[in-house]
C-alpha cells in the first residue's frame, strides 16, 4: 500500500469516527458550545502552525474571509452539531457527506455561473430523491422514530441545511484561496468560525460554570481532543496533501467510505437502528454523489 493510500484510509477512518464524539459530547454539554470549543482550539493551533504566514492575508480579502468563515464554520457547525445531537450519527453522516458534491454543483452554478450538465442534473435529482426518502422515513415514523429522539427529523434537516451553508461558503472561498497560504486561510476561517459559534452558544444555550467544567471532564474531554486533533488537524492536513497528489476526484471518494464507518460505529457503539428504508435512501444518495463526482 502506498503512503497516500494509507493516509487516505486514515482520513476516511478519522472522519467516519468524528460523529461518535459529537454525539457523546453533546449528551453532556450543549452541542453548539461543544462545536465552539472544538473550532476555537483548532483555530488557535492552526494559526500557530501557520507561523509567520499567519499575517499573510491581503487587506481586501478580509471581508470575504470573515463572511465565508461564518458560513463554513459558524453556520454550518451550529446546525450540524445540533442536528447530530438529535439524529442518529449514521444518517447524519450520510446526509452530510453525500450532499456535499450535489450542493457544490448548485453553489458553483449560482455563484460562478458554471454550467450544470445533464449528468449533473441527474445527480441532483437522484440526490434529492434519496434525501426525501430518508426524511420521509423519519416524518412517517421510520425505523428509529418510535424509539429515538422526537426531533430526529429536524436534526437531519439541520444537517442538510448546515451542509448547504458549508458548500456555498467553500465556493465563495475560491476567490481568495490563491491570495494566501492554504493553512492561513483555514486557520483564520476556523478561528473566526469558533468565535461565531461561541457567540451563538452564549445566546441560545444555557452556558455556565458547570458546562465549562464539563469540557475537561470525562467523557467530554476525549471527545474534544479527538475532534480537534483528528477531525480538524489530521483530517485537514491529509486532505490537503491528497488534493495536491491525487486531485479532487480521488480525494473526494471519502464521501463513500466515511459514512459507512459512521453507520457501523453508530450501530455498534450506540445501538443505533439502521434498516432497509435507511439503506435505500443511502444508496440513492451515494449514487447521486458518485455521478456528481464523476469526471
Amino acid at each position: 500500500m502506498s503512503r497516500n493510500a494509507l493516509l487516505f484510509a486514515v482520513m476516511c477512518l478519522v472522519w467516519g469516527l468524528t460523529w461518535l464524539p459529537v454525539k457523546v459530547g453533546a449528551a453532556h454539554v450543549p452541542p453548539v458550545f461543544l462545536a465552539a470549543a472544538r473550532f476555537s482550539l483548532a483555530g488557535v493551533l492552526m494559526l500557530l502552525w501557520a507561523g509567520r504566514d499567519v499575517l499573510a492575508v491581503p487587506r481586501q480579502a478580509w471581508p470575504r474571509l470573515i463572511g465565508t468563515a461564518l458560513l463554513v464554520n459558524t453556520g454550518n457547525y451550529t446546525l450540524l452539531f445540533w442536528g447530530t445531537a438529535h439524529a442518529t450519527t449514521g444518517l447524519a453522516a450520510i446526509v452530510n457527506f453525500a450532499t456535499i458534491p450535489i450542493y457544490t454543483l448548485l453553489a458553483s452554478r449560482m455563484i460562478e455561473g458554471n454550467r450544470i450538465t445533464g449528468r449533473q442534473l441527474a445527480a441532483i435529482g437522484l440526490g434529492t430523491l434519496g434525501l426525501g426518502f430518508l426524511f420521509a422515513t423519519r416524518a412517517l415514523g421510520g425505523l428509529s422514530a418510535s424509539q429515538g429522539d422526537p426531533l430526529e427529523f429536524w436534526g437531519l434537516v439541520a444537517v442538510a441545511a448546515g451542509t448547504l451553508l458549508y458548500c456555498f461558503g467553500a465556493v465563495l472561498s475560491r476567490r481568495i484561496a490563491g491570495t494566501m497560504p492554504t493553512l492561513t486561510l483555514a486557520g483564520w476561517q476556523t478561528m473566526i468560525g469558533g468565535i461565531g459559534l461561541t457567540v451563538i452558544a452564549l445566546l441560545v444555550e444555557p452556558i455556565g460554570l458547570q458546562q465549562v467544567q464539563a469540557l475537561v471532564q470525562w467523557p467530554v474531554w476525549p471527545c474534544v481532543v479527538f475532534l480537534v486533533i483528528g477531525g480538524s488537524l489530521m483530517g485537514f492536513t491529509i486532505y490537503m496533501r491528497l488534493l495536491r497528489d491525487w486531485g479532487a476526484f480521488r480525494a473526494g471518494l471519502y464521501a463513500f467510505i466515511s459514512p459507512a464507518i459512521a453507520v457501523a460505529v453508530g450501530v455498534a457503539a450506540l445501538n443505533e437502528p439502521f434498516g432497509w428504508a435507511e439503506g435505500i435512501g443511502a444508496l440513492l444518495m451515494f449514487g447521486a454523489a458518485a455521478i456528481a463526482l464523476r469526471r
